[in-house]
C-alpha cells in the first residue's frame, strides 16, 4: 500500500485547492474551479464507470490482458485510466476484479494511484454491485448477509440498517466506495425473471421504510448507496438484460406503488440513483426507455423527487437501452435525458467519442457536462476520496469477515427463514424419529463467494446438527432415472428435504416432489429462490422459503427445520393459486412458527 507521503503527494494538486468538509454541497466554488481546469477529454472521461479484467490494477494475469485488448484497448486498468480519465470502475466476479479482500484492496488502491498520477488527478468512484442474496460480487471471506426479499420477510428496518451499516464498512475497507444496491423496485410480478427476490416485496410502503434504513446503513460506512431501477422495475415480464419492457402502470398507480421506495430513498439523502432500461407510457410516451427519458429523469427525478444526486445508467450493454438507438447515440441521449455516470457501455472508445464529439459539434454543451461532473465531484468529496483515497490491509484484516459480522448475518438470518406449510406438525425435526436425512433437489450455480451446491449446504448444517444427512444433487430439471434414484435413496432414509427452485407447472421438479411423497416418507421443501414455488407442490406437509441459496439463508433454513430456531419471517409478497393466478393462496404476511 503507498505511503501517507505518497498520498499526500499524489493529491497535493487537488487537496491544495479542496478543503471539502461537512455538507455535499459545501464548496462548491473550489469543486468548480476544479472543473474549470479539465480539459474536454478529462471531463468526459468523468461520467463513465467501466469495467476492467484482472486483479491487478497494473499486472494482470495474460488471459486478462488479452480481454482488456479486445474488448477495451488497453491491457490493464491503469492504462484504461490513462486513455479514457474514467472517473469510475466497476467490480466484477467474472472479470477476474474479485479473488479475496486483500486483492481487492491492492487493486483498489492501484487503481487510485493510476487515477492521482495523472494530470489533474482525481479519485475514482469504485463501484460494485453487492446487493447480497442472488446477486453478490464479493464472497466469503466477507461477510455475506441475506437478500432483499429475505430481509423484507424478516421486516425490521433495524436488520436492514445493520446489513447496510457492516456491509458498507467492509466494502469500504476493500476500496469499494458505491455498492449499487439497495434495489427499490416493488416486485409485484411473479413471473419478474429480473427482479423478483432483489426486491424487498410487494408492499410499497414495507418496501420504502427497508429501503432507507439500508440507504443509511451504507452511508454511515461511508459507502454511497445507490436505488435502482427508477423509475420502477417490479412489474415485468422481461429481462431488460436481453428485451425492453414495458410497464402499463398509470401515473396513479405508479406514484401510489413504484414511487413510494424512491420518494423514501431520496428523502433518507441517497448519494445516487440508477436508472432502468424500461418504457412507462404514463410518464413518457415517446417510446424511449427510462434511461433516455428527459420526462422521466428531469422532469419527475430531479422535478418532482427534488432528487439532485448523482443518476447513474444500468448497463449500457443491456438490451433494453440497445434496441432503438445505436451505442454511439445511447451515452448522448441519457446526458440530455439527465444521467451523470454512463455505466459499462459495450464499448468504452465508441460511447467516449460519442460523447466528446457531441460536445464538440453543439449537440451537447461543455456546461451540461460540468453539471454532472459537479455532481460526481460533491460525491467523491462528501465520500472523503480527497483526503485520502487509499485502504490499508490492516484495515481489511479488521473489518473483513469478522467473527462479530458473521454472527450478525446469522442472526439477522434466522429471522427471515418463512415456514408457509407445516402440516400436522411435522417441524420441526426430530433426531429421535427422524435422525437419517437425505437432502434432494435443485443446485443452482452458487452465488459469488458462497459454498455451495445447496444440497449439500443444507446437508452439512443438518449434520453438525447431529442429524445423519446425506446430500443427493438433482438439479433444476431432473431426467427419469434421476427421479427413481433420488426416491430409492430416500426410502432409505427418514425423511427427505428437497431443495426446489423456480418450479413450473411443467417442471420435473414437480415429478420427484410427487414421487417423493408418494414414498410416504415425510418431505420438508425449502424454496431456495422464489417462493411461489409452494402453489406448485400442494402435496408437501411442509414448505418454506429462504429467498435465496446463499450459504446463510441455508444454515438459518436447516436452523428451523432442527428446531433450534422457530421460524420467524413472513412472506414480503403475496402467493397465488397456481390453478387460477386471480385467486391468493398465501397473502402478504402469512408465517408460521413453532
Amino acid at each position: 500500500m503507498p505511503s501517507r507521503r505518497t498520498v499526500l503527494a499524489a493529491t497535493m494538486g487537488v487537496t491544495a485547492s479542496l478543503a471539502i468538509g461537512g455538507t455535499a454541497h459545501a464548496d462548491d466554488t473550489r469543486l468548480r474551479s476544479l472543473i474549470s481546469r479539465m480539459t474536454l477529454p478529462e471531463k468526459v472521461g468523468q461520467l463513465f464507470v467501466m469495467r476492467v479484467y484482472g486483479h491487478s490494477a497494473t499486472a494482470p494475469d495474460q488471459a486478462d490482458i488479452d480481454a482488456n485488448l479486445s474488448e477495451i484497448g488497453v491491457r490493464t486498468a491503469a492504462e484504461l485510466i490513462a486513455k479514457y480519465r474514467v472517473g469510475g470502475i466497476i467490480y466484477f466476479t467474472w472479470a477476474h476484479n474479485t479473488r479475496d479482500p486483500h486483492q481487492i484492496a491492492d487493486l483498489s488502491n492501484g487503481i487510485q494511484k493510476a487515477s492521482l498520477s495523472q494530470p489533474r488527478g482525481l479519485p475514482v468512484l469504485v463501484a460494485t454491485d453487492q446487493e447480497h442474496g442472488i446477486v453478490c460480487r464479493i464472497g466469503a471471506p466477507a461477510t455475506l448477509f441475506p437478500g432483499a426479499m429475505a430481509i423484507g420477510a424478516g421486516g425490521s428496518r433495524d436488520d436492514a440498517r445493520t446489513l447496510g451499516r457492516i456491509s458498507g464498512a467492509e466494502l469500504r475497507a476493500m476500496g469499494v466506495n458505491q455498492d449499487y444496491s439497495p434495489d427499490a423496485d416493488v416486485n409485484v410480478n411473479p413471473a419478474n425473471p429480473v427482479i423478483g427476490v432483489r426486491s424487498f416485496g410487494a408492499d410499497p410502503d414495507a418496501v420504502a421504510g427497508l429501503v432507507a434504513a439500508e440507504v443509511k446503513g451504507y452511508q454511515s460506512s461511508q459507502v454511497a448507496a445507490t436505488a435502482k431501477h427508477f423509475p420502477g422495475h417490479g412489474d415485468t415480464a422481461v429481462d431488460s438484460h436481453f428485451g425492453f419492457p414495458v410497464i402499463t402502470h398509470s401515473r396513479e398507480v405508479w406514484e401510489a406503488l413504484d414511487a413510494v421506495p424512491f420518494r423514501a430513498a431520496v428523502k433518507a439523502g441517497i448519494d445516487s440513483i440508477m436508472t432502468a432500461h424500461i418504457m412507462v407510457p404514463a410518464l413518457d410516451d415517446s417510446g424511449d426507455p427510462a434511461t433516455l427519458s428527459h420526462p422521466i429523469l428531469s422532469g419527475i427525478l430531479r422535478g418532482e423527487l427534488g432528487y439532485d444526486g448523482v443518476v447513474i445508467t444500468d448497463s449500457l450493454g443491456m438490451e433494453g437501452v440497445r434496441q432503438k438507438y445505436g451505442d454511439d447515440r445511447v451515452p448522448v441521449l441519457a446526458l440530455k435525458a439527465g444521467v451523470d455516470q454512463l455505466l459499462n457501455p459495450p464499448s468504452l472508445d465508441v460511447a467516449w467519442n460519442a460523447v466528446l464529439k457531441a460536445v464538440q459539434g453543439g449537440e451537447l454543451t461543455e456546461a451540461r457536462l460540468d453539471e454532472s461532473i459537479l455532481r460526481v465531484l460533491r460525491l467523491k468529496a462528501k465520500l472523503g476520496l480527497f483526503k485520502d483515497a487509499y485502504v490499508s490491509q490492516a484495515g481489511v484484516s479488521r473489518t473483513v469477515g469478522t467473527r462479530s459480522h458473521l454472527a450478525a448475518a446469522d442472526r439477522i438470518a434466522e429471522r427471515t427463514t418463512t415456514l408457509l406449510v407445516n402440516e400436522e406438525g411435522l417441524l420441526p425435526l426430530s433426531r429421535r424419529t427422524h435422525g437419517k436425512v437425505l437432502v434432494v433437489g435443485a443446485d443452482p450455480a452458487s452465488p459469488s463467494g458462497t459454498t455451495g451446491p445447496p444440497t449439500g449446504v443444507l446437508a452439512a448444517a443438518l449434520g453438525e446438527l447431529r442429524f445423519t444427512a446425506t446430500a443427493r444433487s438433482t438439479g433444476t430439471d431432473p431426467s427419469a432415472a434421476t427421479v427413481s434414484a433420488a426416491v430409492a435413496a430416500a426410502r432409505e432414509a427418514d425423511a427427505v428435504v428437497v431443495a426446489t427452485y423456480n418450479v413450473t407447472a411443467g417442471s420435473s421438479q414437480r415429478t420427484l416432489v410427487e414421487q417423493l411423497v408418494a414414498t410416504g416418507r415425510p418431505v420438508v421443501a425449502v424454496a431456495v429462490r422464489n417462493p411461489y414455488d409452494v402453489a406448485q407442490l400442494p402435496s408437501v406437509s411442509a414448505y418454506l422459503a429462504s429467498y435465496s441459496w446463499t450459504d446463510v439463508e441455508l444454515r438459518a433454513a436447516a436452523r428451523v427445520i432442527a428446531g433450534r430456531v422457530r421460524p420467524r419471517g413472513k412472506l414480503p409478497v403475496a402467493v397465488q393459486r397456481a390453478d387460477d393466478p386471480t385467486q391468493v393462496l398465501y397473502p402478504v404476511g402469512h408465517g408460521l412458527s413453532y
